[in-house]
């Protein structure tokens, strides 16, 4: 049977159009189906480099019998929760409560109101570490709704009650001073691996956004401790399994606490957000390793990522040839064919073993300082160094040909801006032209295709860009301008930012509560408006229009930014001291807010010419 989703572009969709599921994409015909047809929704949301997305698909939306028994009792709708994030918030806020966790893929019931009365995530085909299979709850659900509609009414309204309690938690406002933010590092650091580096155990998942607080806290108190917490992290994930040794590039998280083994899924957010902090680790550190490791991450975006027309596509599935990691791994025998006389010495590098570390395989990784390895080896470090460059070279021919994993290519707003910012920042931190290029064609791509009137579009996909973006397209595309503007110093880019500030300031502020919505006035109502300030892998759009509107005040001195955006961050304070960590990016908005003191070549300040054209672009335009 064919279904509805041929005609979508996201790719998450395209997997799954050829499925005996009857999907439909997101929208109100389906919602009509189900209301017409007295029927439940089954929503179904997920990604496309989504190992058990793909799991999930293949156990049971490409079986014939659980098809059958979802087409014949539901309207099954498929979500890509990247394209469409606001679903995804709404939903997980409904799987969270309903079962004290959430992930992806995610499998939520709801009425054809779109009220969520039950849900969960992955369910399996067999019973299993005591989750309930697939068939049963598809059973359970269809004869809880046509037989004991009280009973789903009352979870559907319960829902209803925490959307409407979150909706209406505005926060507690405290005082925010610089006692404040010694109290929000001491949090942080209680929490703190000094062994292995990040906070707390497995899995772990890259910090950044609390690592870039902590060199902000360095940057203005001198407090070495909370440098060492940043570049020891960023260091024992740099010599893990969770960045890619031969090719650049960091995976989505570790799933042990030692940052070893991936879930090799790349995600272009993580790496935008770690090419950024990289490029200011190094300016604050001179540390080569630093500089060696986001070099190779922006040659990895610019190889593997970037479209010909200068857009960065979305992620890298964990899987190639059905199997999830085939295409990274390695056998002690296959280095010793591709490095001859150098395997013995790389393989002591990489702690390569006949054993494997990874399902009869080995994840390369560095677990001993290069220093030591060359002591032990009796060869100089710059000998040791030059050895695996050269390895590295033969191992990445070799890899070459291998089936590669499935590249997600459509081209989302928030993190091309996390990444032109992060790009064009590297490129001012390491003096590289070609980074410099690798910005001006990203910004160049964004402000024609994925722009309009000042406002971010969230996708983009074979010409089509269709979907209004979010408040995180809004203003992390605003802030990758910025970031070209400080480095070209074209009043174009600040022109720019500067509309697309006051545009986010007029779809997504609300006067009445006096904070951002993650959602505009105008898009399409859900059961509830998202406004989730926390960080997640990204950080939230609420920190992001903060960071756009305190960089602008300082661009273009309109002191109502600054005002507007220390009302919002007093209006967290509160929420910020209980869970610092869920903050990280809010709190480096607060430390930017502070007189903030350079240290040495890291300034994330505008500079003094930028500031000169800034002042004068604005004077010009009275």
């Amino acid at each position: 049977m064919p279904n509805r989703l041929a005609g979508e572009t996201s790719p998450y969709l395209l997997q799954h159009a050829d499925n005996p599921v009857d999907w439909h994409p997101w929208g109100q015909e389906a919602l009509a189906l189900a209301r017409t047809t007295s029927r439940p929704v089954l929503l179904s949301i997920g990604y496309a480099a989504c190992h058990w997305c793909h799991v999930m698909a293949h156990e049971s939306f490409e079986d014939p019998a659980t098809a059958a028994l979802m087409n014949e009792h539901f309207v099954c709708i498929k979500v890509d929760r990247e394209e469409r994030p606001d679903l995804d918030a709404v939903y997980m806020q409904a799987v969270q409560a309903m079962t004290g966790h959430g992930g992806w893929p995610m499998t939520v019931f709801l009425t054809p109101a779109g009220e969520p009365f039950y849900g969960g995530t992955y369910f399996p085909p067999a019973d299993r570490h005591r989750m309930r299979t697939f068939t049963r709850v598809l059973k359970a659900v269809s004869d809880a709704y046509t037989q004991r509609q009280d009973s789903v009414a009352a979870s559907a309204a319960s829902m209803r009650q925490i959307y409407e309690s979150s909706a209406s938690n505005r926060g507690t406002g405290a005082e925010i001073n610089t006692e404040y933010l010694e109290s929000a590092v001491r949090a942080v650091a209680s929490n703190y691996d000094a062994q292995l580096g990040g906070f707390g155990g497995a899995p772990k998942f890259p910090p950044t956004m609390v690592l870039d607080f902590l060199l902000r806290h360095w940057a203005r108190t001198g407090e070495s401790s909370a440098l060492d917490m940043a570049r020891s992290t960023f260091v024992k994930m740099a010599r893990g399994g969770i960045y890619d040794q031969i090719g650049g590039g960091f995976a989505r998280y570790s799933v042990d606490a030692e940052w070893l083994v991936p879930h090799f899924e790349k995600m272009l957010y993580d790496n935008a957000l770690l090419i950024r902090f990289g490029a200011h680790l190094f300016e604050a550190t001179g540390d080569a390793e630093v500089r060696r490791v986001t070099d190779e991450s922006v040659a990895w975006l610019a190889r593997e990522m970037t479209s010909p027309d200068g857009g960065f596509y979305s992620s890298l599935d964990a899987d190639s040839e059905g199997v999830e990691g085939k295409f990274y791994v390695w056998t002690a025998a296959e280095l010793d064919s591709v490095l001859g006389s150098d395997a013995a010495i790389v393989k002591t590098f990489y702690a390569v073993s006949s054993a494997g570390d990874f399902e009869g395989n080995n994840i390369l990784h560095v677990p001993v300082d290069p220093t030591d390895v060359a002591r032990n080896a009796n060869v100089d470090i710059a000998t040791l160094l030059a050895t695996i460059a050269r390895a590295k070279d033969r191992m990445m021919d070799r890899r070459s040909r291998r089936v590669r994993p499935t590249r997600d290519d459509k081209i989302i707003a928030a993190w091309n801006g996390l990444a032109l910012r992060g790009v064009a920042e590297a490129a001012r931190a390491f003096r590289r032209d070609d980074f410099q290029s690798l910005a001006m064609r990203n910004a160049e791509f964004l402000l024609q295709h994925m722009v309009v009137d000042g406002r971010a579009m969230r996708s983009y996909k074979n010409g089509i860009s269709r979907i209004p973006g979010f408040l995180e397209d809004q203003a992390a595309v605003a802030l990758g301008f910025l970031a070209v503007f400080e480095q070209s110093l074209d009043v174009k880019w600040l022109d720019v930012a500067q509309q697309m500030a006051r545009v986010m300031l007029d779809k997504f502020w609300d006067a009445g509560s006096e904070t951002f919505f993650d959602t505009s006035h105008d898009a399409e109502q859900l059961v509830t408006r998202p406004r989730d300030p926390t960080d997640n892998a990204t950080p939230s759009g609420t920190s992001l229009a903060i960071d756009l509107l305190l960089r602008l005040a300082n661009y273009n001195g309109d002191e109502r930014y600054r005002q507007q955006a220390e009302h919002v961050m007093t209006s967290l304070a509160g929420a910020i001291a209980r869970y610092p960590s869920a903050f990280g990016h809010m709190l480096g908005n607060v430390e930017y807010a502070e007189t903030f003191a350079c240290h040495g070549e890291y300034c994330d300040m505008p500079s003094p010419r930028a500031l000169e054209i800034a002042r004068a672009a604005v004077t010009s335009n009275q």
